[in-house]
């Protein structure tokens, strides 16, 4: 029988798209490695990020609805009337980072920067409520603190967020000798897959990957996605911006404008209206998926530049005067 995510999420059939954000957080936080140290937290931590991954996609979660994990995961037939198998296969399998998908849930804050005491497995979205001991920011007299974040920029083109990507980075940091008093320096290549839509500013956390020394808590390394400087489009939002170059001459008369995709394709656009200098149209869902919804995206937004002539020959200036309005 295959694996019930509902049950992994202790959440029942029908539940809202915000009852699994709450159930992936109260479970998240209980079964995290950094937290639980019991056998199996590990796993149980991967088995939740899996079934949110699912439950929060409504493409994915209909599929499972209907067919259950061994048809999502085995590449279930489309239906078109009546049942009968029509069109293309949908094939899942889980290749998310659970640690990174918690960082992206948490916008990169770590939930346990403090002492938390639980109120209880069954209580909503606040799992977990501050406990103060009466010693600064929660911590006994001599207790190590942790090293502050140390942020990297993750610099990615906007054709690996329109598709998703897999970024290796090589971190170079410092490791505890086993005597735990001496340090050696140790490469560590991070994985990071990049998901479809990730906006600007998205952080993704590697808890404790900074210099370990013998009187310090490693620091969480940080990478902050940057987007790269395109020879095209401009990103705002979800947006894809395409600035279109324009005569006067088209601006005023009308126009064809052949628009590039991310994808490579062209899409030619034809305008008889006047175009403004600075004028926006927009191609609806030619932009960049959406986060928390990739199977949508945004637009695709032309901007028009028109190019006015530098001189005018004065038979065509008294032709201008006499046809255009004041």
């Amino acid at each position: 029988m295959g694996k019930d995510y509902y049950r992994t999420l202790g959440l029942p059939r029908g539940a809202s798209a915000e009852d699994v954000r709450r159930a992936y957080r109260r479970q998240a936080l209980r079964f995290h490695p950094d937290k639980n140290k019991e056998p199996g937290a590990e796993e149980r931590f991967k088995e939740v990020a899996e079934a949110y991954d699912v439950l929060s996609d409504p493409k994915k979660r209909e599929i499972f609805d209907k067919y259950g994990e061994e048809g999502l995961k085995g590449g279930t037939p489309t239906s078109g009337s009546g049942g009968v198998p029509n069109g293309p296969t949908f094939t899942y399998t889980f290749r998310g980072d659970p640690h990174a998908m918690f960082a992206e849930f948490f916008d990169g804050r770590n939930p346990f920067d403090t002492f938390f005491v639980p109120r209880g497995e069954d209580d909503d979205d606040e799992t977990f409520t501050t406990f103060h001991v009466g010693f600064p920011r929660g911590r006994p007299p001599g207790a190590r603190r942790q090293d502050p974040p140390v942020l990297y920029e993750l610099r990615v083109s906007l054709e690996e967020v329109y598709s998703g990507c897999t970024k290796k980075m090589k971190i170079s940091h410092k490791r505890l000798n086993p005597d735990g008093k001496t340090v050696r320096n140790e490469d560590k290549i991070l994985t990071i897959e990049v998901k479809r839509g990730w906006k600007e500013g998205t952080k993704i956390t590697f808890p404790k990957e900074g210099d370990q020394t013998p009187t310090n808590i490693p620091a969480d390394v940080v990478f902050v996605l940057k987007d790269k400087p395109h020879g095209v489009f401009r990103r705002e939002g979800s947006d894809i911006v395409y600035p279109a170059k324009i005569s006067l001459r088209e601006a005023l008369c009308g126009c064809t404008v052949h628009t590039p995709t991310l994808d490579g394709r062209t899409i030619p656009m034809v305008f008889q209206d006047i175009l403004k200098p600075g004028v926006k149209r927009r191609i609806p869902g030619e932009g960049l998926p959406l986060p928390r919804a990739p199977e949508q995206r945004g637009d695709l937004v032309i901007e028009f530049d028109v190019r006015f002539p530098d001189r005018i020959p004065a038979a065509s200036r008294s032709l201008l005067e006499q046809i255009l309005p004041l």
